[in-house]
């Protein structure tokens, strides 16, 4: 009986060992995260004349055109980055007249609350075209969401990311930028996944761009060398992402074309014919 005993004993206490080594490691990992940079932050206290910032007990970030505005954006931080990094390009979009919602993930990381979505709709009674976007596994996150809530929005933009989820059959219009000297973005996935998009998805490959230059965190580990500023990278793709969700009714009476189309860096005009890089 006694021996028992001991051997329960010593059960639990491995049981219970192992649960703190867990919980270490996770805190650890989690604890081990890219931190904004000051441009980052200025961006959030010092926005530009024409957007108004608001901040939600850390839950999210909103920039708001002081212009009315019917279209807004859900934004996913990147996996291990604090999403205050990515308050440069959600200014520079609410300045094109876009409002964005920039989104706080529980130990940075979009994964753990895929979901986060629900609860801004209905905040924004007078946004009626709604597109949620990501960078890396925050793309990869938002996809998700897309995939199984299409019918509450019009689009989905991803950077440097690609979708786990099948999307074909949706009609989401579906944006996906990722750059040319990008070390961190699995491309062989990338290029395998691209059939689970809508059949008319649009890519565009910035040239000179990388990973980490979406957001203002400074280098990533594993990265490429970026041959444009981090501010040119994030100048371009609020070009792109504000083109892509402003000009959709221009797109649309366009006749389609099919599979993903590529474009250089110079501004596209939406009914023009794509280029390849």
């Amino acid at each position: 009986m006694k021996d028992k005993v001991i051997r329960r004993y010593l059960i639990m206490m491995i049981a219970f060992g192992i649960i703190i080594v867990f919980l270490l490691a996770c805190a650890i990992y989690m604890g081990n995260y890219y931190h904004a940079e000051d441009a980052a932050f200025d961006a959030i206290s010092s926005p530009v004349q024409t957007v108004s910032v608001t901040e939600d007990e850390k839950t999210s970030i909103t920039f708001t055109p002081n212009k009315p505005t019917t279209t807004g954006m859900i934004f996913y931080p990147g996996g291990k980055v604090e999403y205050e990094s990515y308050a440069p390009l959600m200014e520079k979009l609410a300045s094109k007249g876009i409002l964005c919602v920039l989104v706080h993930m529980p130990g940075n990381l979009a994964i753990l609350d895929v979901d986060a979505a629900d609860d801004i709709f209905e905040q924004y009674p007078d946004i009626q075209n709604w597109y949620i976007a990501g960078h890396s596994l925050g793309g990869y996150a938002a996809a998700s969401y897309a995939a199984d809530h299409d019918d509450r929005l019009s689009g989905l933009i991803m950077l440097a990311a690609y979708s786990g989820k099948d999307l074909s059959s949706t009609s989401l219009t579906t944006l996906s930028i990722y750059g040319s000297e990008d070390g961190v973005l699995n491309l062989k996935k990338y290029k395998e996944n691209k059939s689970l998009l809508p059949a008319a998805s649009k890519e565009i490959i910035i040239s000179g761009a990388n990973h980490a230059y979406f957001g203002c965190y400074g280098e990533q580990k594993g990265d490429g060398a970026a041959s444009i500023s981090n501010e040119e990278q994030m100048n371009l793709t609020a070009e792109y992402i504000s083109d892509f969700i402003l000009s959709r009714l221009a797109r649309e009476s366009c006749a389609p074309d099919s599979g993903l189309l590529q474009q250089t860096n110079s501004c596209p005009n939406p009914c023009s014919s794509s280029r390849s890089v």
